[in-house]
């Protein structure tokens, strides 16, 4: 389902991708307005399920960590004070975050696009296949 959903460098909130075309796609917000744009090639645009968060070991895909934020909020939009408590909210979610390289303006981002997706109905964020594939082989290693 995030690879659909897509952020716009410049633009705020994020879209999905409806049809592309030569030279551009075509894009809804992710809100009420299901506003359609198009983006053009010199647009920066990254798909949500291209983005990883940094942590002492290797990179989390936002995937898993948003499913995180789904399971501590059960599944609510995120109720956080952003000036206070930002960091240990995070350390809750992603324990081995790296605290040098994962900044509190990308942690914000974070959460705000987590507010958007959940406000809007997308709550699948780890996909189904993925999740069928990998019990299958867990259970014939027992």
């Amino acid at each position: 389902m995030l690879k659909t959903i897509l952020s716009i460098a410049g633009k705020p909130g994020l879209y999905k991708l409806i049809s592309s075309g030569k030279n551009m796609l075509i894009v809804e917000t992710v809100d009420a307005a299901k506003k359609r744009i198009p983006a053009y090639g010199q647009d920066k645009v990254i798909s949500l399920a291209d983005i990883a968060m940094y942590t002492d070991a290797e990179e989390v895909p936002l995937s898993k960590v948003l499913e995180s934020v789904k399971n501590k909020e059960n599944g609510a939009v995120a109720s956080i004070d952003y000036k206070k408590e930002l960091h240990a909210y995070f350390a809750e979610i992603l324990p081995n975050y790296d605290r040098d390289r994962v900044h509190a303006s990308d942690i914000k981002k974070l959460l705000s696009w987590y507010n958007i997706l959940v406000s809007n109905g997308i709550t699948d964020f780890v996909e189904q296949n993925a999740v069928a594939t990998e019990e299958p082989a867990a259970e014939e290693g027992k």
